[in-house]
């Protein structure tokens, strides 16, 4: 995933370098090269994002169900 927005911005960089003046060469960099990287990465990042988020409910379940057997074997 990393590797094509690398590539990306080096491509991006490059036309960068050659523009012919200062603002063309700030406007490639901003709308060809760090907004559309900006939107791969979140959309490319987004299932580990959602896997990260959600609770582990498994651990907790776990420790509710021992202390109400304990219980109930009193």
């Amino acid at each position: 995933m990393y590797i094509v927005a690398i590539g990306w911005a080096y491509v991006i960089l490059m036309m960068a370098i050659t523009a012919s003046s200062i603002g063309k060469a700030l406007a490639i960099l901003v709308f060809l090269g760090i907004l559309p990287i900006a939107l791969f990465v979140y959309v490319a990042d987004g299932p580990r994002r959602r896997r990260r988020s959600m609770p582990v409910s498994d651990d907790i379940s776990d420790q509710r169900d021992a202390g109400d057997s304990q219980a109930d074997q009193r």
